[in-house]
């Protein structure tokens, strides 16, 4: 069966602007029979690392406030910690980054709370029928929302192929436990010739995984829970992780994941994907390149995997932006992000999504 998914472009009139689009848009993928009077509702978003540009603008988010508002249901912008040692990593910092890129009160009108709080701990272990997982340890406030609406920028990614809903509700609500799951199911490595043995990644260590040699730490992977912690904490960014899980396990855990968050949210949580800005790499990298192809447009929707099919789909149709990454290979049809990486199987995702009952890849466009 085909699942809806509402699309507008960026055309506009003076007797409709862009805003007004996107109210229409909402109300039509059913904003309204999702956001009920006095649902505390997560608006999950990616505040944008430091250096990066490409994230959505505050201002559209906005407007994803005030309709929720306009529903009667109470909104918070919200983001969990990030696994890797950059300006997110902690909730001073990412509050701080989310702040200097935009995202104040002042400009969205609603509070940011950081999902899985101060250092990426506050989690709900929930219990998922996943192929890779029983349990998905998620950000508590995500859990315990009432109401979920993610807003993603869809780009490409270096894991994932691209990132869209799935990226942003699968990885982007784990705590850091959760982001390390996905990832790699074993402990950190330490670099031995970066490593100093200065010790502070021990002293942080709740586990006592951690000792520290005269030349070198080592981490004992039976005592490790995989929290990263230690990543964070090293000065020297000698702990790393083990990117030693393939990538159709990482694609297929990633889903598990946002099975695990949308679980408790049916009938109400709401998709949207803004095709704007579609940079070849993740916005969690502290630099954004030149759009691939042109801003398409935004869609909406209730099925995560329809919506991301979709929006794979538009950008394939483009043809690439001169003076990208993908000058070389400038017709429409090509497949964008096999290109830029070719190692990569994007719709592993979505044939994974497909068969455990999240969504569908088969799906009727609604221009609005």
């Amino acid at each position: 069966m085909k699942s809806a998914v509402y699309f507008i472009d960026f055309r506009a009139t003076v007797k409709e602007n862009f805003p007004a689009k996107l109210d229409r848009l909402m109300d039509a993928a059913g904003i309204g029979r999702i956001v009920s009077e006095r649902d505390l509702t997560a608006i999950k978003i990616h505040f944008g690392e430091a250096g990066n540009a490409a994230f959505i603008r505050p201002i559209h988010v906005r407007r994803v406030v005030d309709t929720v508002r306009r529903c009667g249901g109470l909104a918070f912008l919200t983001d969990a910690n990030t696994l890797y040692a950059g300006t997110r990593s902690d909730a001073v910092n990412h509050l701080t980054t989310a702040i200097r890129n935009g995202f104040a009160f002042s400009v969205v009108d609603a509070p940011l709370v950081i999902a899985d709080g101060l250092r990426g701990k506050t989690e709900v272990a929930v219990p998922v029928a996943g192929k890779h997982f029983s349990e998905a340890f998620i950000g508590t406030e995500i859990v315990r929302a009432d109401a979920l609406i993610s807003v993603a920028h869809f780009k490409g990614h270096e894991l994932s192929g691209f990132g869209g809903t799935m990226k942003n509700v699968g990885m982007g609500c784990a705590s850091r436990k959760g982001k390390m799951a996905q990832h790699s199911s074993v402990s950190p490595k330490v670099d031995d010739e970066t490593c100093v043995a200065c010790g502070d990644c021990a002293d942080r260590c709740a586990q006592a995984a951690i000792e520290v040699g005269a030349d070198c730490a080592r981490i004992h992977p039976e005592r490790c829970v995989g929290c990263g912690e230690c990543i964070l904490i090293c000065p020297n960014d000698a702990i790393k992780i083990q990117w030693n899980r393939s990538v159709p396990v990482f694609l297929e855990s990633m889903v598990d994941y946002t099975a695990a968050v949308l679980q408790n949210k049916a009938e109400k949580a709401l998709h949207l994907n803004f095709l704007t800005d579609i940079s070849p790499a993740c916005d969690c990298m502290p630099v954004n390149d030149a759009p691939i192809v042109r801003n398409i447009g935004v869609l909406a929707s209730t099925d995560p995997v329809a919506i991301d099919q979709a929006s794979v789909d538009l950008v394939n149709a483009e043809p690439a932006l001169e003076g990208s990454c993908l000058e070389d290979h400038p017709g429409p049809g090509l497949d964008k992000f096999r290109t830029i990486y070719p190692k990569v199987d994007w719709e592993i995702q979505l044939a994974y999504g497909e068969k455990i009952g999240l969504g569908s890849r088969q799906y009727e466009l609604v221009r609005i």
